[in-house]
């Protein structure tokens, strides 16, 4: 199956952004694309792609409207199965957390209770068991023969409430007893906002809780808009009844036949009525283990990967995915004041569809990449600084910074006197305290080991880390690094006689400096935490040339622009452009290869992987 991550990263495809979002599931943008390669794509020669990449994963970008296709074909399938309405099967399926088998196992064992749970329908209050009463020993034994003389006095009594004819007086009755006129029926009063208007309209679920239309929108709108629900229930006060589908777009979108209220209203009611909808979709790809919704701001698609849908996947590849769009949810009035082509507005939606970092990690697998995060955030490295530069009173254990060259330490807590080289009593040192004789000591080359550990482990830790954040500063810095390049493709087409098509070698560069920087951040993150070996060795050298290609090709996109070496600046430019490709792909491929294989070992233990031989730090 093809991708559409594949295509964005085929050497000969360019695109010319013109939009603020772009859907990569389009045919248009693919047919653009094989112009644009065909324009100029002698400039990268690179074998084109029959199949995917070791590093790359199977899968499939999906809109919201595919999504809600597939929503639809499992109510239909739950509507044929039960014989119920499409909202009703929702409900089910939503409850079910849309586990289409479980749902069918258990409405067969107790289809009232699937009902009543999900929200469909009330329970039904139990039967009174005691004999209505009567004037008369006549009625008595009646009532006594036949038992469902209570059924029809309750089915009178609750026509007349609805406002029928009165019902005929028995025979029985005293004398003075006269029929009653009807009443007549009292004006509707809102429970929540007390209106009592003529015009007011009331409205109820099943369970006959009214409240005004006014109250029932506002109510809606508050629980999707701020609450981010899709169960919404009834608001009288424990009822359990949900509101479905057909009430909720009834009362936020006008009907063609109904008057159109006040215009900013009604846009509000259909972004809300929208909204909905999202949160459906959003309660669906949550519950199928086999979807992701796109991260990223204003983006309402959605990747499908089974291949990475378990944890024991997790362990062999590292599940890059693309939702096909770009852009990074820039307004309209942005993209209209300024042409989109390169930067923020060009950024292909990439995300890890095995995990919650929101950016290709590539080539650490998950479970490592979150411990290094981890790592970075907490205050771990906090407590190492402490422990390389202060110690601890032999006496008290309170930390101690030295502040002077003396050895002759005093704690301020407990004043108890020590020497701070083998952390002794100074009584025991005498007045030779320059010269202490006590480092054979076994207290005392325990407490210097643990120091000189501490310390290794920090400068360990800080080598890495220092690389791994500057590649990461480069990136953010990549906003500027297009601006720049895009003038500098201006001037290209200035002082010669480039065209536009013809300069984008210069963008091709860029993007592939800003994907080799990720790469190359990640894999420090990586040898942090591998073991020494052979297998180590191997990866940091391909490390090392993936680096000093990406330097060199950097280095060139800051040369100045000068007419006469514009033709020898786009040939060196491109081959180098090619040449990180390379490195980049090897670097990817021989990692993802050794992950399929069961090459690497860790210095910590890694969910997946085995137990490593020894804890080297």
């Amino acid at each position: 199956m093809s991708s559409d991550y594949e295509i964005s990263d085929d050497d000969e495809n360019y695109y010319d952004y013109d939009e603020d979002m772009i859907d990569g599931t389009q045919d248009e943008e693919e047919e653009d694309g094989d112009m644009y390669m065909d324009t100029y794509g002698d400039d990268f020669k690179v074998a084109p792609k029959n199949k995917r990449k070791p590093y790359e994963i199977e899968y499939e970008s999906l809109s919201q409207a595919a999504v809600e296709k597939l929503m639809q074909e499992d109510v239909e399938h739950i509507c044929g199965i039960f014989g119920v309405d499409g909202s009703t099967a929702a409900l089910l399926l939503r409850h079910m957390s849309w586990n289409k088998e479980r749902l069918i196992e258990k409405y067969m064992d107790n289809p009232s209770k699937v009902l009543v749970d999900a929200g469909v329908t009330v329970k039904e209050p139990s039967s009174p068991s005691a004999p209505v009463r009567s004037h008369s020993s006549s009625n008595s034994n009646s009532n006594a023969n036949n038992g469902r003389r209570p059924t029809r006095s309750t089915s009178k009594l609750i026509g007349l409430a609805s406002g029928s004819k009165s019902p005929k007086i028995p025979t029985v009755s005293p004398p003075a007893l006269r029929p009653s006129k009807p009443t007549r029926p009292t004006p509707f009063v809102c429970p929540i906002c007390f209106d009592d208007s003529p015009d007011l309209k009331p409205l109820s679920l099943d369970c006959e809780h009214s409240f005004c239309s006014g109250c029932w929108t506002a109510y809606v709108s508050s629980k999707i808009n701020d609450e981010a629900e899709h169960c919404i229930r009834c608001m009288a006060e424990g009822c359990a009844l949900v509101t479905p589908d057909p009430f909720i777009r009834a009362l936020l979108l006008v009907e063609p036949t109904e008057p159109v209220g006040e215009p900013s209203l009604q846009k509000e009611n259909v972004a809300t009525w929208a909204r909905f909808q999202e949160l459906l979709v959003r309660h669906f790809v949550a519950s199928n283990p086999n979807l992701k919704y796109c991260p990223y701001p204003s983006c309402t698609n959605t990747v499908s990967c089974p291949g990475a849908a378990s944890k024991a996947s997790l362990a062999t590849v590292v599940p890059i995915v693309s939702c096909g769009r770009r852009g990074f949810g820039i307004t309209e009035e942005m993209s209209q004041s300024q042409p989109v082509g390169m930067g923020l507005a060009a950024k292909e939606h990439k995300f890890c569809f095995g995990c919650p970092i929101e950016s290709d990690h590539r080539p650490v697998v998950c479970n490592v990449a979150k411990m290094w995060l981890k790592k970075c955030r907490d205050d771990s490295e906090t407590a190492n600084w402490i422990k390389s530069n202060t110690k601890e009173c032999p006496q008290c254990q309170s930390t101690i910074e030295k502040n002077g060259g003396c050895n002759h330490m005093t704690c301020k807590k407990c004043k108890h006197d020590f020497c701070w080289v083998c952390m002794g009593p100074w009584a025991e040192h005498g007045t030779a305290w320059y010269s202490c004789n006590r480092f054979d000591e076994k207290g005392s080359v325990e407490a210097r080991d643990a120091q000189s550990r501490s310390r290794a482990s920090l400068e360990r830790y800080l080598h890495y880390y220092n690389r791994w954040a500057n590649h990461e500063q480069s990136a953010k810095l990549s906003v500027e690094l297009y601006t720049k390049t895009e003038k500098k493709m201006e001037d290209m087409q200035i002082t010669s006689a480039l065209t536009w098509i013809e300069v984008q070698f210069m963008k091709k560069a860029v993007e592939e400096v800003e994907k080799c920087r990720t790469t190359l951040k990640w894999t420090y993150a990586m040898a942090y935490y591998l073991a020494r070996g052979n297998e180590k060795e191997l990866f940091e050298d391909n490390q090392r040339d993936l680096e000093k290609a990406v330097e060199d090709l950097s280095e060139l996109l800051e040369q100045p622009i000068e007419a006469e070496n514009i033709p020898t600046l786009r040939q060196k430019v491109t081959d180098k452009t090619v040449y990180v490709q390379k490195r980049n792909d090897i670097v990817l491929e021989d990692t993802a290869m050794g992950f399929l294989e069961g090459r690497w070992k860790w210095n910590v233990a890694v969910e997946g992987f085995d137990e490593p031989e020894k804890v080297e730090f």
